[in-house]
């Protein structure tokens, strides 16, 4: 043993004054300033070498990979940016998904525990079906497990082996065993179709009011909901678009939650509706990551027509780019909240077959050459939804855990939007802070949860609300006109900040 312990000192004291060496070495400013290239190589030289003596070394055997992975996702880390990182293969899929629009799939978004215990298997999850897919079809719904896929019980093997039964050639079937509830199983047989990640749903919304004005002609908007920027959205859009031809008074884009995607795509749908100068500019260190996207000169899409842009705190990335291209134009009104604000720009390095990174290459400003990374978008007009507070919270998870509105919805079979409201009332009175909207909006989900999702809900949504009636009854033109351009908001906002900061003058 203690021929072993002096051995071991040996080796380690041998490693340690190699790395500091190096490190006295690297540290020279001379060096720092002149050779940067040699630094770099002493470095990866010296992540080599105790790459290999934990392998050699540790107390158990190691695999590669394993040492693999976590260097990198160390290194990645390290830089401190939330959108730089390593893509395992799960994620590495998911984003290959995103960025190609479709694949050969089920359509179900589902999780899986890390964990699995003889008390509590690691079951795959549902988190929701993708409308009009083989999954919503059977009617599979969020909160069933999958038990099973073609015979293998999915507790026992990884989401990137789920994923690898779920996903393949269209038109094969690939069986399941679902089980819902505590007891109920059953088996589905579904037959993979072409899945396409959900990017835009759009529909016309008829003021049934005129919006308090006297008119008899029904007053009709398009609204475009842009669920993610992904190659096909633009030919999403302009399908939305041919759709209303002339019926429409003014157009309504919904971008709420939306987290982001394909820059080249938002450029292209921006384009439908600016006519001439920047949608968009990247700025970076890198000269080939400099590049302006540019309106095409046209005639653009429902020109003059009235545009409102809904936002809130997760519309991020992309999303944030079509809000602010609109707003620097003075095209669009905004209405919601404040955006999440990224204003960075990343590229997807693969690394192999199945993994990868992400990685801020670039930083992207708006027609107005501003930056909101880390500050967002505010709207012109703010409409929040009310906060439920310490103790709505606590009654919102308690309805949650009690499953009331599960058991009430299974008991009474095609509940009218009077039994829902009804029911409202009365959850109301063992639920106070919750609102009587909320209630119904949680209601309708659970009548509605096997058939197509609405495309909006007029009487929880209160920032749709909003945007109708600032259609209806006030005079878009003079908004727009009084809009400032982000530039000029984050020039006031600086300037504000210096007076506050600037001492008094005796």
């Amino acid at each position: 043993m203690a021929r072993l312990l002096r051995t071991g000192n040996f080796v380690l004291a041998f490693l340690l004054v190699s790395i500091f060496a190096s490190q006295c070495f690297a540290q020279s400013p001379a060096q720092s300033s002149k050779n940067s290239a040699r630094e770099s190589r002493q470095y990866m030289e010296m992540m080599n070498g105790i790459f290999d003596f934990v392998q050699k070394n540790y107390v158990d055997e190691v695999d590669p990979a394993v040492l693999y992975r976590g260097a990198l996702k160390g290194m990645l880390e390290s830089l401190e940016d939330p959108y730089t990182l390593y893509l395992d293969t799960s994620t590495m899929r998911s984003l290959s998904d995103t960025t190609e629009g479709k694949f050969g799939g089920v359509g179900l978004s589902i999780s899986k525990p890390y964990e699995s215990t003889p008390d509590k298997p690691a079951y795959v999850e549902v988190a929701s079906p993708i409308e009009d897919t083989p999954g919503f079809r059977a009617g599979i719904v969020a909160g069933d497990l999958i038990i099973s896929v073609d015979g293998t019980d999915t507790s026992e093997i990884t989401m990137e082996e789920v994923l690898g039964k779920l996903r393949g050639k269209v038109g094969e079937s690939v069986d399941l065993v679902i089980r819902r509830g505590k007891a109920m199983e059953f088996p589905v047989s579904l037959v993979r179709d072409y899945i396409e990640v959900p990017t835009v749903k759009y529909g016309t919304i008829a003021s049934p009011t005129n919006a308090g004005r006297l008119h008899e002609t029904p007053v009709l908007y398009g609204y475009i909901r842009i669920i993610e920027f992904t190659p096909l959205t633009a030919e999403r859009v302009q399908e939305a678009l041919d759709s209303f031809g002339k019926t429409i008074s003014a157009l309504i884009i919904d971008v709420r939650n939306n987290p982001g995607g394909l820059i080249t795509s938002v450029a292209d749908v921006a384009d439908k509706f600016i006519d001439s100068g920047p949608i968009v500019t990247t700025k970076s260190r890198i000269a080939y990551e400099n590049s302006v996207f540019t309106a095409s000169p046209k005639k653009t899409t429902f020109k003059g027509l009235p545009i409102i842009v809904l936002i809130n705190k997760g519309s991020a990335s992309a999303s944030e780019i079509l809000a602010g291209a609109l707003k620097d134009n003075h095209l669009a009104y905004l209405v919601g909240q404040r955006t999440y604000g990224k204003g960075s720009v990343q590229q997807v390095v693969p690394l192999s077959a199945t993994d990868g990174i992400k990685m801020t290459m670039a930083r992207y400003y708006t027609p107005s050459d501003t930056n909101i990374d880390k500050i967002g978008i505010p709207p012109d007009r703010e409409v929040l939804y009310p906060d439920l507070g310490e103790e709505g919270e606590k009654e919102f998870a308690e309805l949650l855990k009690n499953d009331d509105i599960a058991k009430y919805v299974d008991a009474h079979a095609a509940m009218s939007e009077a039994d829902i409201a009804a029911f409202a009332k009365t959850l109301a009175k063992k639920y106070p802070h919750i609102d009587e909207r909320t209630l119904r909006k949680l209601m309708r989900n659970q009548v509605d949860r096997t058939k197509p999702a609405a495309l909006y809900d007029l009487d929880y949504d209160i920032q749709l609300g909003a945007a109708l009636d600032i259609l209806g009854k006030e005079s878009f033109t003079t908004l727009v006109r009084a809009t400032k351009t982000l530039k000029e908001l984050q020039e006031e906002a600086e300037a504000q900040k210096s007076a506050e900061e600037k001492p008094a003058k005796k």
